[in-house]
């Protein structure tokens, strides 16, 4: 965890000596490969849960029948 840390640290130390400009270019480039990922990672859980569901591993039912089977 320390050189996971320290390793962040030389990061930010870099972009601090960028260009302000480089630096907003750099913020919206990172920020842009965050949602990309999170896009991606939202299509494997729906692949995933379609898969399931027409693997019948899915179940039905309302909110009550849920809590029901939690209180089992």
């Amino acid at each position: 965890m320390m050189q996971s840390i320290s390793h962040f640290e030389e990061v930010l130390e870099v972009v601090e000596t960028l260009t302000l400009d480089d630096q907003e270019l750099l913020v919206d480039l990172v920020r842009q490969r965050v949602a990309d990922k999170r896009r991606a990672e939202i299509a494997r859980n729906i692949a995933e849960t379609r898969a399931e569901y027409q693997a019948g591993q899915v179940q039905r039912g309302s909110v009550a029948d849920l809590m029901s089977e939690l209180d089992e």
